[in-house]
């Protein structure tokens, strides 16, 4: 499933020598879709993914299963994970997530949180600030066992119930973030309303606050067909962690007006053309979202995927 000598390489300068792809579409993804996917197709999807050369696949979320049932299989998941070689985080909301987590071996774990106070309500039933003192200790004690942590902020360019949102506000929380301790922050734009300029706003705004590039990875979803633009300012700037999700799967069940995420294969079609390494072989990972999308009865959103497979 690819085109031969396509897409041509075209250099452009001021950009990255390599990206990592934070692949979501096994979690992100899934957890969006309306029907339970079977653990067993999970782990084959998860195992597709990797065998397409991708590092970073998060597995899944131990939440509890009221609130996101088509993850509620987590225990039974991960350990039929545990011999891929590649980084498999997951999410934990509270202390009680993380100890689910760290009980079966995982130590790259992600908190969630939110650059507003209206979907901090919707999402968390707390305030920013109460959500922070949530993290808090969760984030110490898994740097306690070793652990490296992701902090994903939601709503950063824009709120479905506030409008936009003031970079300052983004700026103090994501600080807020790094000084308890995450490795690295996912700035959301949960919506898909963000524009190349305010994306570079945002990040020039971080870096004046003394957050570095090189701990900032991207997280755009395709709403109002901005996503690649965005990645590409982001890019632009210096940031090297792009997260995607495989077949465009997703959006975010508390955010109804979120479409799909940015597509693997849409940025790895982009990221090839500029010459930028990825480590991800195209052919196998449109055939791996060719496979999910039978698995889910539905065509791919994913334009490469689309064209790709059409190909054939």
């Amino acid at each position: 499933m690819t085109v031969s000598g396509l897409p041509m390489t075209v250099p452009a300068p001021h950009l990255p020598a390599r990206v990592r792809i934070h692949e979501v579409g096994a979690r992100d993804g899934l957890q969006n879709e309306s029907a339970v996917v079977p653990t067993e197709v999970k782990a084959e999807f998860v195992r597709r993914l990797a065998d397409a050369g991708l590092g970073t696949i998060e597995a899944t979320s131990f939440v509890h299963p009221k609130w996101v049932p088509q993850l509620a299989d987590a225990e039974r998941l991960y350990p039929m994970l545990a011999d891929l070689d590649a980084h498999l985080p997951v999410l934990v909301p509270n202390d009680r997530g993380l100890d689910r987590a760290l009980a079966l071996g995982a130590r790259r774990i992600a908190v969630f949180g939110s650059a507003t106070e209206s979907f901090a309500k919707a999402n968390l039933n707390r305030t920013v600030e109460e959500s922070l003192a949530m993290f808090t200790p969760v984030v110490a004690r898994a740097k306690e066992e070793k652990a490296h942590v992701r902090g994903y902020l939601s709503m950063c360019f824009g709120d479905p119930w506030e409008g936009p949102v003031p970079v300052a506000q983004v700026v103090r929380v994501c600080r807020a973030l790094l000084d308890m301790g995450c490795d690295e922050l996912s700035l959301g734009d949960t919506i898909g309303v963000a524009t190349p300029g305010h994306v570079q706003a945002l990040l020039a705004a971080l870096n004046e606050a003394g957050v570095p590039t090189d701990r900032l990875g991207v997280h755009f979803h395709d709403t109002y067909g901005q996503a690649l633009a965005n990645t590409l300012a982001a890019l632009q700037h210096g940031v090297t962690t792009v997260d995607a999700s495989a077949g465009g799967l997703g959006g975010c069940p508390y955010a109804k007006s979120a479409t799909g995420n940015l597509a693997t294969e849409d940025l790895v079609w982009m990221l090839h053309g500029l010459g930028i390494e990825t480590g991800v072989d195209l052919g196998r990972l449109t055939a791996t979202s060719v496979w999910m999308a039978e698995q889910l009865g539905r065509p791919s959103p994913s334009r490469t995927v689309r064209a790709l497979s059409h190909k054939e």
